[in-house]
């Protein structure tokens, strides 16, 4: 009997620990949750994605990191479907591909440098990406064409395209050259300050006096995922825009994420602002629309010359589901499952929980 009870404290103790740092991100990121039934299980999500974080980094081998952050409650199949809203339209009959100088891409070049680059963006709860990396390019062509920089440009209204842009379907997710093409055709797009963001679908409210920039067309840098013609274009055109696998990124801390980190399915829109070839581990810096704390400073890098994240096949990849284990002990049951343990100590532990809580109600 002092056995069950050495292990029953023990397991406790560990459920305990989780516990207490669940409580603690829930004050540091001002989460709070109506019932006690919706508390639990996002514990248990919080508990699984700790899992699913130690075995990241235990796999990184050199590339990227990944730690708790503001997601950290939402299960990946959760967050994917909130945050990553790319839905491919139909392609282009004609691609038309920019004229790109015949001269060699410096090693390296950065946009932000350059002050090119507005502030990162945070789409919040609406799968709005597609309108986010197109707003942010075409702020980025706009400050280039005018000579303006970050100091000066008045940021475009992403909630305008996600509005009015009749052809995709806000924040259910769109396709970046279908809010190029309304943009086109509504004669420019107003700032954020006459069109502020609200992260929801509304009535369309485009003011043609509040246009802050237009554009004529758009091209492809490159139309057989060409890295190099990648490169050039963005030293010497324009940042770009890309749609990426991005189901792996929501833990992302840091470091340069390599191909074995990612998967195969596009799923997410953002924007290229420069690159850095110099280093041991090439990298292209990619501008994300989650806010400013998550990653690096709202950034991830991604390894250049693997088509890392961008694939040319766009067809959808199950993703495996991660199972969302419930209850008082669900912590210690995932420590057991990622040592390889037998599922049958859960349940016995589970037993002399249950039988102890029977005890104490009864006492």
């Amino acid at each position: 009997m002092k056995f069950f009870a050495f292990v029953l404290l023990f397991s406790l103790v560990f459920c305990s620990e989780i516990e207490s740092e669940f409580s603690k991100w829930t004050q540091t990121y001002n989460k709070a949750y109506a019932t006690d039934e919706e508390y639990q299980y996002r514990l248990a999500v919080f508990a699984s994605n700790i899992d699913l974080i130690d075995q990241l980094n235990a796999e990184s081998n050199g590339g990227a990191t990944f730690g708790i952050n503001e997601f950290s409650d939402l299960s990946p199949e959760e967050f994917v479907s909130i945050y990553n809203g790319f839905i491919a339209g139909p392609e282009d009959a004609e691609r038309p591909q920019l004229d790109l100088p015949n001269v060699a891409a410096p090693d390296s070049f950065s946009w932000i440098t350059e002050s090119k680059v507005t502030a990162v963006k945070n789409q919040a709860q609406c799968g709005s990406c597609w309108a986010f990396s197109a707003t942010e390019n075409i702020e980025s062509v706009w400050m280039i064409a005018k000579n303006l920089t970050e100091s000066n440009m008045k940021p475009l209204a992403p909630q305008q395209i996600v509005d009015c842009d009749k052809t995709d379907g806000g924040c259910n997710g769109g396709w970046p050259h279908s809010a190029y093409q309304y943009v086109i055709n509504s004669h420019g797009q107003d700032t954020e300050a006459s069109y502020p963001y609200k992260a929801v679908n509304q009535a369309c409210h485009f003011l043609a006096a509040d246009v802050e920039a237009t554009i004529s067309s758009y091209k492809y840098a490159t139309t057989n995922r060409n890295e190099d013609q990648m490169k050039t274009a963005t030293a010497s055109v324009a940042p770009l825009s890309i749609c990426v696998d991005a189901s792996k990124w929501q833990s992302y801390k840091s470091g340069v994420m390599t191909a074995t980190q990612c998967g195969t399915s596009l799923d997410h829109c953002v924007q290229i602002v420069g690159y850095d070839t110099t280093g041991s581990t090439p990298y292209w810096n990619v501008r994300n629309s989650w806010g400013a704390s998550w990653g690096e400073k709202g950034f991830i890098r991604l390894a250049y010359g693997h088509n890392t994240c961008f694939y040319n096949k766009m067809n959808k990849m199950r993703m495996k589901k991660q199972v969302i284990i419930v209850g008082p002990l669900a912590p210690f049951r995932l420590r057991l499952k990622k040592e390889g343990k037998d599922p049958l100590i859960y349940l016995f532990f589970l037993f002399l929980y249950e039988f102890f809580i029977k005890i104490k109600k009864k006492g």
